[in-house]
């Protein structure tokens, strides 16, 4: 049988993409564009606005705590309110900088103070210098440009629970130590709890100012979702009920904008890649099909490593049967700890795991009586068993019990 050649297939897919005419901008779609407006987030804007604006006048503004769920616009509303700030800063002749830093990418203590000294204009080696000179050499830096600075610490909480406050507290307090410059924080956080891993001192500190973000309602994410369209879409692309089943979906799930517009971005992908003149509800329905699995595959990887081989131990046990029990599991779980050369959890530690896993929609393990045997719970697979594979073979030690 004849097959196409590999020129003639990257042909038509190349043809195919350029010549859509489905996307005007895919780009505004993506989660690090910032619009010039932010629908249903106007309060928010002024509130960090009215706090910040105070650096116009020389003076330092108040810290402020801004935390919410994932994907109800505080970064945006931060990055949008302070790329503002600086422009009317170099207006008026104010020397402000602000420092933004991801906490998550940039996790250590070292690595976001080598972030501050580059938003200064100097460098840091990657690695060699103990931390505690790193920080030293910061103040030195800051205080020779006699400025004002901003940090903005997104997803802060990331940071304390792996590494401790330690930096958080020396940040908190460095105005202390410092002469001829200024420094106030910005902490975002995803964990509405967070303060509470937080030591005294740094949560008083830090909460000189508040402010919480609610998650958007249906109606706003459909707002939001019609205004980015006419600037991704070609009029007339988008199917009757696309907006409105994106918005649905992700209300559902928290009321997250971000899944909304990657839910919008992905439908209009698939409809791309098949040569669709439209955006369909069926799409959608896919887009958010695939989205799951995604999701699925972050959990996973997530997981500890306990869970993960009771998680491989359950795949192994289904592969040619519905259900499998928790006698079946625990069996399979200590012949895969035993392999790894690692210690083995009582059975009911394992029960508690099981539990959990239920809990994050993996599984399902219903109770069931086995008369004087007792009871015992019966266990299937919740989620796409390929999707679960792949987040556990992202970790290397599950990896080779694959293999």
């Amino acid at each position: 049988m004849l097959t196409a050649s590999p020129d003639d297939i990257l042909e038509d897919v190349f043809e195919r993409v350029t010549k859509s005419r489905i996307f005007k901008n895919r780009d505004v779609l993506l989660p690090d564009y910032i619009p010039e407006r932010l629908p249903h987030r106007e309060q928010q804007i002024k509130k960090v606005a009215s706090v910040l604006a105070q650096a116009l006048k020389g003076y330092k503004p108040n810290n402020l705590f801004i935390y919410g769920i994932t994907g109800t616009g505080k970064t945006a509303v931060v990055k949008l309110v302070t790329s503002k700030l600086q422009q009317k800063a170099r207006q008026l002749g104010v020397r402000l900088r602000i420092s933004f830093i991801n906490t998550k990418r940039d996790d250590t203590a070292y690595r976001i103070l080598a972030k501050l000294i580059e938003s200064l204009g100097f460098k840091v080696p990657p690695t060699g210098i103990p931390t505690s000179e790193v920080y030293s050499r910061f103040k030195r830096l800051l205080d020779k440009r006699e400025l004002l600075m901003i940090i903005v610490l997104d997803e802060i909480d990331y940071h304390v629970k792996k590494h401790s406050d330690d930096l958080l507290y020396k940040l908190t307090r460095i105005n202390e130590e410092l002469s001829r410059s200024k420094v106030s924080l910005v902490g975002i956080t995803n964990d509405v709890n967070f303060t509470s891993w937080l030591d005294p001192r740094v949560k008083s500190s830090l909460g000189e100012e508040e402010l919480v973000f609610p998650p958007y309602t249906a109606p706003q994410l459909r707002d939001i979702l019609a205004e980015r369209a006419k600037l991704a879409f070609y009029e007339g692309v988008l199917e009757d009920g696309v907006i409105e089943l994106c918005a649905a979906l992700a209300a559902r799930e928290k009321g997250d904008a971000r899944k909304a517009l990657d839910l919008l971005r992905i439908s209009g992908e698939l409809a791309e890649r098949e040569g669709s003149p439209k955006v369909t509800v069926d799409h959608v329905k896919m887009a958010w099909e695939q989205i799951e699995k995604d999701k699925v595959v972050e959990v996973v990887k997530s997981l500890p490593l306990h869970s993960k081989l009771i998680l491989l131990a359950i795949l192994k046990l289904t592969k040619n049967k519905d259900s499998t029990y928790t006698g079946e599991v625990y069996r399979t779980y200590k012949e895969l700890t035993k392999e790894l050369g690692i210690e083995t959890l009582t059975l009911r530690r394992i029960g508690d795991l099981i539990s959990e896993l239920d809990m994050l929609g993996l599984i399902s393990a219903e109770v069931e009586s086995r008369g004087r045997r007792g009871l015992t719970r019966i266990i299937t697979v919740e989620s796409d068993p390929k999707a679960i594979m792949k987040g556990l073979i992202a970790d290397p030690r599950v990896g080779e019990l694959v293999r």
